[in-house]
């Protein structure tokens, strides 16, 4: 998701992809009218803040977050990530220390400076729409990404990053690794079924003792950030970062070593939001030289009250919370079930932020702050401690849609009704998701990163037949899935250490047999079914599309998990 609420993107201003001249009728006494098309129709936040968490509680993050179509259908060149979090390595001392070495993306953002902590690595991801997917069905995805190293990379899954290339990643950059051998994590994202209106998703991330810290170098701790989703057909933990991909930063730059997220409590930044990325617009002036600019509709769920919850239930853990149970039953005392201890919690009082969002114009390359949404909604905390947007009555829109037409008005851009607007403007129409060739990456062009970051989205996500993902390789033959978005899903299933993440570290045979052994224990306790995160104070939960859904092998029932091979654009009956 979808990034950070320290917000990279206002470093990275969006250019405006295409500007066109399109033809206007006109007859002698009106001049034509140009039609400008740009991709800075909304930029921004809406989001909420917290206070800051006690000490001892920064092993797990979590809340439930609502999954609904933000937009009627796909659309090409839109980004917006639901309502996510950014936990980032919580290191308080430090003043001074940069933790981005010179030669990193990040440290060329002099603003964040002197420490770069917040660009520093992050869990990010969460639910959301983006460019860089390549298979669309209406609906958000839900995706991991985590920034081990200043935004140099960001990994994703087990096999691919952040949607910035087709092919897997190179054996030595891995970095997540899949725990559940129930359910596949394609890297084009998550895919849901059924009705979405008003039901959540719940995901945490919690620090778990799975390996051994080690001396190094580089120096590593024991802490695997896991992802545990709860949705109305799969509960329970989905993959974790491995703790060598927070320490790797600090093999050739030791002043970091002990401050990444393999050793140090997480920290949510004070918060969480929608980050509002890339959504294109139709710019158009009248007759008189008024700008109005068009937007697509976003869409919001509503309950009973006429609120738009947006995120409830947000939750930190201690240690007591999971990580010393299971360490306990690593050692080889009573196993546990799994169930976050809710007396080792702490629940922030969440407080709205307001609205901020602004229009990059395509006329000037500037950015202009919106205005006349106050009277159209507002950010709220309902009495429950959830955030969302509560709507007013208005000539607008209607509750639950977002204004979709904008005047330019001095320096500021106002909400204005769609019958105030020129028709020829209401008229025109998105270009559809799919029809995009291509997408082009922040990073294309970046001096420090090199490689061509402009991707064919006809390509595949594909992997290698050799290397990490070969030897010691796969102990299946390939199965396939459809999912819901239309696309194939290929997996093979892969002894627990022998999958493609885990090749390139080094463990010894031992490390390998004691964290075999205990995720063989893990599969066997740990069903789909059963309670871990606590349930949502309201609503219903999310069905992840049922296909992800799979079932081990015979004789693979425990200690084997499916890997993704590849992703593509093609029938199951094609095959």
């Amino acid at each position: 998701m979808i990034r950070r609420l320290f917000y990279i993107s206002w470093l990275l201003p969006l250019a405006v992809f295409s500007i066109q001249l399109l033809p206007i009728k006109k007859d002698r006494m009106v001049r034509t009218t140009p039609v400008f098309q740009s991709s800075n129709g909304l930029h921004g936040y809406i989001g909420y803040s917290t206070t800051k968490r006690p000490d001892g509680y920064g092993a797990g993050i979590g809340f439930y977050t609502a999954v609904w179509p933000l937009v009627e259908q796909p659309i090409s060149g839109f980004q917006i990530g639901l309502p996510g979090n950014w936990i980032t390595p919580d290191n308080p001392n430090n003043k001074d220390i940069p933790c981005c070495p010179e030669g990193t993306i990040a440290r060329t953002w002099a603003p964040r400076g002197p420490t770069w902590s917040s660009v520093f690595q992050t869990q990010e991801g969460g639910l959301g729409y983006w460019r860089g997917n390549r298979y669309h069905y209406g609906s958000p995805k839900f995706s991991m990404n985590g920034v081990p190293d200043c935004y140099n990379s960001e990994i994703a899954s087990p096999g691919w990053p952040f949607f910035y290339r087709a092919e897997a990643l190179p054996d030595d950059q891995l970095g997540i690794a899949q725990l559940s051998n129930r359910i596949l994590v394609p890297p084009d994202g998550i895919t849901f079924e059924g009705d979405l209106e008003g039901r959540f998703l719940g995901y945490t991330h919690m620090a778990l003792p799975l390996t051994e810290a080690k001396t190094g170098p580089p120096p590593t701790g024991n802490q695997s950030w896991t992802l545990f989703l709860n949705s109305e057909n799969f509960k329970g933990p989905v993959a974790f970062y491995i703790p060598e991909m927070w320490s790797r930063l600090s093999k050739e730059y030791k002043a970091i070593e002990g401050m990444g997220l393999d050793t140090r409590p997480g920290t949510m930044g004070g918060g969480g939001a929608m980050e509002i990325n890339t959504v294109p617009s139709i710019e158009m002036k009248d007759q008189k030289g008024d700008l109005y600019v068009k937007i697509p509709q976003l869409q919001f769920p509503i309950n009973e009250k006429g609120q738009s919850v947006l995120v409830q239930d947000v939750t930190y853990y201690s240690k007591d919370a999971l990580f010393n149970y299971l360490l306990e039953w690593k050692k080889g005392g009573k196993a546990y079930s799994g169930k976050f201890d809710e007396a080792h919690t702490w629940k922030p009082e969440l407080k709205p932020r307001p609205l901020s969002l602004d229009q990059g114009a395509s006329l000037n390359n500037g950015r202009e702050k919106l205005t006349g949404l106050e009277t159209v909604l507002q950010t709220v905390v309902t009495e429950t401690n959830a955030f969302g947007l509560e709507w007013k009555d208005n000539t607008i829109s209607t509750a639950g849609r977002f204004p979709q037409y904008f005047k330019k008005v001095g320096d500021h851009r106002v909400a204005v009704n769609p019958e105030s607007v020129p028709q020829a403007l209401r008229e025109k129409e998105f270009a559809k998701a799919g029809s995009e060739s291509h997408y082009i990456n922040w990073r294309d062009g970046n001096e420090i990163i090199e490689g061509n970051f402009k991707i064919d989205k006809s390509l595949p996500y594909s992997s290698p037949t050799s290397g990490a993902w070969a030897n010691p390789g796969p102990s299946s033959e390939p199965s396939s899935v459809l999912l819901k978005d239309g696309s194939t899903v290929t997996y093979r299933w892969y002894k627990f250490v022998d999958q493609p993440s885990f090749q390139t570290l080094g463990w010894t045979k031992e490390e390998k047999d004691a964290i075999q052994k205990f995720v063989e224990q893990i599969h066997k306790a740990w069903t789909i079914d059963q309670e871990y995160m606590a349930p949502p104070s309201t609503g219903k939960l999310v069905a992840i599309d049922p296909v992800l859904i799979v079932t081990p092998p015979l004789g693979m029932e425990n200690g084997y998990v499916p890997i993704v091979v590849r992703q593509e654009k093609i029938m199951l009956s094609s095959r």
